[in-house]
């Protein structure tokens, strides 16, 4: 098959490895683990295989061998990066044995019960490095929970030859490898099972596995069809955009591509949840948004909601719980009844408070909520259509409201939902990474004999830190060891700084009271918390203040050209002012930091601030000046001088100018 042009660029890119990995390695072994919860009862569902510890990888002596053959599988939905890590396992297995064969099960965990394989040789996997998709080996969600195919799979890893099985997949498919990994242990069989951790939906959540792959890669395909979508809306400017993200159990990925895009509502499930939110509080919150934009001629708009959002109102998930429940316990008299009789038969069986919430859905969406689970018994929300469903609430609510004069406007609504666009991007350079690092971290514990085990974080030992210092980012407990389950020593205050002496698996070591302690790295930084310092600017002509940061917020007063005014801070190309008790914003564009009247400073006063997007730095200070460079979205930049909404800037060697209106002096 011939090759595109950005197969064969991606062909050329190879994956860099954490400085753990690059080099020989051996495990060392941590404290004990445990579930989060039900301790007692999964101890006794997997005797063999809880409670093992944590292991991480520090520096071996000597290169280590393996002999004998690995199977692999890829399981359920698709991610960037799962080639990538067929890659990494492929390459680290052959490295400790050039003789060891890597075999690829095809379309899932179906491949191994069935006999269905591919030996992998180096001519094809280098055709799937750095692409996206599963097609290499293909993917299927079987589950393995019968003995019988614990046993068929057994005969085919015999007959192969295969010292160990890495299955690639989110929580089932691990779920999955632990059952078979406690079955073959129990037995003494003698096979490894390794789980390789792949999730967009954010259902595989713990201190080890801090991001899942292809979630970069994803999110940035997503927010370049938003973008896409937000520009068309602000040319044609008579749609609102109802756009649907994927993630069933958390709003990570609409939050990450809000957080890219800047759309105008960003609904976030956690925050749904945590505030007890009705359905129709949520449209009653967009509907206001929409009103309030109309307000200023401005009917069209976008907003992002999580796929998952129905089962986050905690109104709905009280109610799909009990459906549950009485799908599980009725099902086999409820699914012959028509439409009309199936709603009636759960509404006759339903508790008062969740008939009641039942009957105030749209007939299509309590239809949806009653109808087969999927495979793992999850309501299927990617059925349902949310985006629909919230779009045509706030029409209605918009009618209510213009009969009773409260909006004046035109609402039209268009559809969309992201999920199969981002699964099989081609990979970015951090997933590419990060899958091949997992599937050569995957390899070494095979090597390293271990089973059960779940390929994660790479760490390695080091020598002591020298001594470092940390700001809590906020309140945070203080343990007794690097664990979250350990004894509390005490609290430190937000904001408090912390002289650190090493690390230790994402938890800092420090002296607190005379003794040792832990605090975990998630939050802290190394950036110390600006305080509330002034910064003297001066008005290059009569400026407004506004109550927003933004040419559309309520004029609250006019500064005379020459005032000097105390700012608290710049974001976007505004300052942050007091004005008469109240906090306003004026434009950095009509400022500058030299005193009228008064010749530049012989000494520039340096000041640090950061691009909020990808920046043109200019030869003079004006959009049309010759271009002499870009700086990457998140610079750190050192400025000499601000005047007409321009920095001026050190180049390279020579003195270049960036537009404010695109920095921050945050971080």
């Amino acid at each position: 098959m011939e090759k595109s042009l950005l197969q064969k660029a991606r062909a050329q890119y190879e994956p860099k490895l954490p400085k753990g990995l690059q080099n020989a390695v051996k495990v060392k072994e941590g404290a004990p683990t445990q579930s989060v919860g039900d301790q007692d009862e999964i101890k006794k569902l997997f005797p063999n295989t809880y409670g093992m510890p944590l292991i991480e990888f520090v520096p071996g002596d000597t290169a280590m061998t393996m002999d004998g053959n690995v199977g692999i599988i890829l399981s359920g939905g698709q991610a960037p990066g799962g080639h990538n890590v067929i890659c990494g396992i492929f390459d680290a297995v052959k490295k400790l044995n050039p003789n060891n064969k890597v075999y690829g099960f095809l379309m899932g965990p179906g491949g191994l019960v069935d006999h269905k394989y591919i030996e992998l040789t180096p001519e094809f996997v280098d055709e799937y490095r750095n692409t996206g998709g599963f097609d290499m080996i293909g993917s299927g969600r079987t589950k393995l929970e019968k003995v019988d195919q614990f046993e068929s799979g057994l005969e085919i890893i015999r007959e192969l030859g295969i010292k160990a099985i890495v299955i690639i997949g989110g929580d089932d498919s691990n779920t999955n490898a632990c059952v078979l990994a406690e079955y073959y242990a129990a037995k003494n069989y003698g096979v490894q099972v390794i789980g390789c951790p792949k999730t967009i939906d954010g259902d595989l959540k713990n201190d080890q596995i801090e991001t899942s792959f292809g979630f970069d890669t994803a999110t940035k395909v997503y927010s370049e069809l938003i973008g896409n979508i937000e520009r068309d809306a602000n040319s044609a400017r008579k749609y609102w955009h109802f756009i649907k993200l994927m993630g069933r159990s958390a709003s990570h990925i609409a939050l990450e591509c809000a957080l890219q895009t800047q759309p105008n509502i960003c609904i976030v499930s956690e925050e749904v949840e945590q505030k007890d939110m009705t359905l129709n509080q949520i449209v009653e919150q967009i509907a206001t948004a929409v009103a309030d934009r109309a307000s200023r001629g401005d009917n069209f708009g976008v907003v992002l909601i999580p796929e998952g959002l129905i089962e986050f109102i905690p109104a709905i998930g009280r109610l799909i719980d009990e459906l549950n429940d009485l799908l599980a316990a009725h099902g086999a008299d409820y699914k012959d009844l028509d439409a009309q009789a199936q709603r009636e038969y759960i509404l006759a069986h339903l508790s008062k408070e969740n008939a009641a919430t039942f009957e105030t859905l749209p007939t299509e969406v309590a239809r949806q909520l009653s109808l087969d689970r999927d495979p793992h018994g999850n309501v299927q929300v990617s059925l349902i259509e949310t985006e629909k469903l919230l779009s045509d609430m706030v029409a209605a609510k918009l009618a209510e409201w213009k009969k009773e004069g409260k909006y004046e406007g035109k609402f039209a609504a268009q559809h969309h939902f992201f999920g199969y666009e981002g699964r099989c991007a081609a990979p970015s350079n951090f997933d590419a990474d990060y899958c091949y690092a997992l599937g050569v971290s995957a390899a070494n514990l095979i090597a390293n004999g271990k089973t059960g085990y779940i390929s994660a974080k790479y760490t390695t030992e080091t020598k002591p830190e020298t001594t470092k210092t940390v700001y809590t980012t906020g309140d945070l407990y203080v343990r007794a060891k690097p664990t979250k389950n350990s004894e509390k020593l005490g609290v430190l205050k937000k904001g408090t700084a912390v002289e650190t002496t090493g690390t230790k698996n994402g938890w800092y070591k420090i002296t607190y009271k005379g003794k040792t302690g832990y605090i975990s790295g998630k939050y802290v930084t190394t950036t110390k918390p600006r305080t509330a310092e002034t910064t003297i600017v001066y008005t290059t002509a009569n400026l407004n203040v506004r109550d927003k940061a933004t040419t559309e917020g309520k004029k609250l007063g006019v500064l005379k050209k020459g005032t000097a005014v105390e700012t608290l801070g710049l974001k976007n190309g505004w300052y942050t002012i007091k004005y008469n008790g109240k906090t306003g914003y004026i434009s950095a564009k009509y400022t500058t930091e030299v005193k009228p009247g008064t010749e530049k400073p012989t000494t520039p006063a340096t000041k640090t601030v950061y691009t909020t997007s990808d920046l043109n730095v200019r030869a003079e200070p004006n959009k049309n000046a010759k271009k002499l460079g870009v700086l990457k979205k998140g610079t750190e930049v050192k400025t000499i001088t601000l005047k007409n909404g321009w920095y001026s800037i050190a180049y390279n060697g020579k003195t270049g100018y960036i537009s404010a209106k695109y920095t921050t002096d945050k971080r």
